[in-house]
């Protein structure tokens, strides 16, 4: 299961601006600017205007038009893992900071900050008569914020980090979590919740029509759910944790993405697979729709945000060229296929220094949290580790969760142990510093 939030290379504030590039193909851009991963995308109702959030600390609104970034916005001290339009064209964005900021047009610095969570927030939602901004959060809370000012409504239910938030049609929130829980929230306090356990940890969640919830799950599988719990649908979308999910405005079409790069557009009443879109290989971290449901656009680990024709599955525009494999000279080696879910957050050259995580160079022998000029969590700094072979081993056979309580670090088990001992030589070989 993905927990989401990483760090990411901070780049200088011009950067998101200074290189911001895009393919020759009129009406095809591909939006870059992000200095890391693209975390999340929203697009606005009008289907002109996009806002996307980073592994950077940065959120960039976007012109669909021209592929021009607008505005660059600078406030979070960490990650943007969640973005939102809100329905005055103003925009949300959430962060690993634990806080929510609240932007109008034209301004520089946000014009309210909702604070309250004590974790990351993962994701956000706008409820549908545009009153409400619900937000989850790694604290195991949702909160309901009004956007007219106001306490936030606090719903606790959860017993672990919560990932996804959603409200169905007549404004009921819905959450999901690694707790493996679907929770159906009362729209007024003083009613029981509805909680639905799933046989895996959730990562994703959207809304779908007729009262029905589309989950992605670590087990690589997404299922649309009835409000009562009932599965009426499921499919095998990856063979690793689905992180991402978007629906149509329609309601036609789910899409889909797993932690390696595959993306898929699903019919969304039977989850037969409509198209497998053609991506580089690398981590999808986001999806969203546009307004008439006509473009997907999909960012990635490689901080490029790109659009595909729904219909055709077709990449629109001509993918730019530059964008390789970072992993493509280890082809066919069994550790660097399970070290693939982890190349957008470390890197193994000591000349690539720290990424969304610290740099792998050398950690054999490291004691854990020691890598200079990289920002650990308070958790990570009180523990006494020292990374060996057999460490590392334990790392991802229990998860990092488990043993290393507190980490930002995605979670992610190697439940075998053979691809676990390929993955320790691949970075015995690797990571060695003569």
């Amino acid at each position: 299961m993905i927990r989401y939030a990483m760090h990411m290379t901070r780049a200088p504030p011009f950067l998101a601006a200074a290189l911001l590039l895009f393919s020759t193909t009129a009406g095809g851009m591909e939006l870059r600017g992000h200095g890391g991963p693209v975390r999340a995308i929203a697009v606005a109702p009008e289907g002109k205007t996009a806002i996307t959030g980073s592994f950077d600390t940065r959120a960039i609104v976007w012109s669909l038009e021209t592929g021009e970034a607008r505005r660059v916005l600078l406030f979070h001290g960490d990650e943007v893992n969640a973005v939102a339009v809100l329905p005055d064209g103003s925009f949300a964005t959430a962060g690993a900071d634990a806080r929510i900021a609240i932007w109008k047009p034209g301004r520089q610095a946000p014009v309210r900050v909702l604070e309250g969570h004590s974790g990351p927030v993962t994701a956000l939602a706008v409820s549908p008569d545009g009153a409400t901004l619900a937000s989850a959060s790694w604290d195991t809370t949702v909160r309901l914020w009004p956007l007219s000012g106001g306490e936030a409504r606090v719903l606790e239910g959860h017993d672990g980090n919560v990932n996804a938030v959603a409200f169905l049609a007549d404004g009921t929130p819905v959450s999901a979590g690694y707790d493996a829980k679907l929770i159906f929230w009362p729209r007024d306090a003083g009613t029981a919740p509805r909680r639905i356990a799933l046989p895996t940890p959730l990562n994703a969640l959207v809304t779908l029509t007729g009262g029905r919830s589309g989950v992605g799950g670590a087990d690589g599988k997404v299922r649309v759910l009835d409000r009562d719990g009932t599965t009426r649908s499921e499919v095998q979308v990856a063979q690793t944790p689905v992180v991402a999910l978007a629906a149509s405005p329609d309601g036609k079409y789910l899409a889909a993405t797993g932690i390696r790069g595959a993306v898929v557009i699903l019919d969304a009443a039977s989850l037969a697979t409509v198209h497998e879109l053609k991506s580089p290989g690398m981590p999808v971290w986001s999806l969203a729709f546009t307004p008439d449901g006509k473009t997907l656009l999909a960012g990635g680990s490689d901080r490029v945000v790109r659009q595909w024709d729904v219909e055709t599955g077709e990449h629109i525009g001509a993918v730019a060229a530059g964008e390789t494999d970072p992993l493509a000279e280890f082809a066919g080696d069994p550790g660097a296929e399970a070290f693939r879910a982890c190349v957008a957050c470390h890197t193994l050259d000591p000349e690539d220094g720290n990424r969304a995580g610290p740099t792998l160079h050398g950690i054999f022998g490291r004691k854990i949290a020691s890598v200079p000029g990289y920002r650990y969590s308070p958790a990570l700094r009180e523990m006494d580790i020292v990374w060996t072979p057999e460490t590392v081993s334990e790392l991802f056979e229990v998860g990092p969760n488990t043993y290393t309580p507190g980490t930002k670090m995605p979670e992610q088990t190697i439940s075998n142990t053979e691809t676990r001992a390929a993955l320790i030589r691949f970075l015995q070989r690797e990571t060695k510093t003569e």
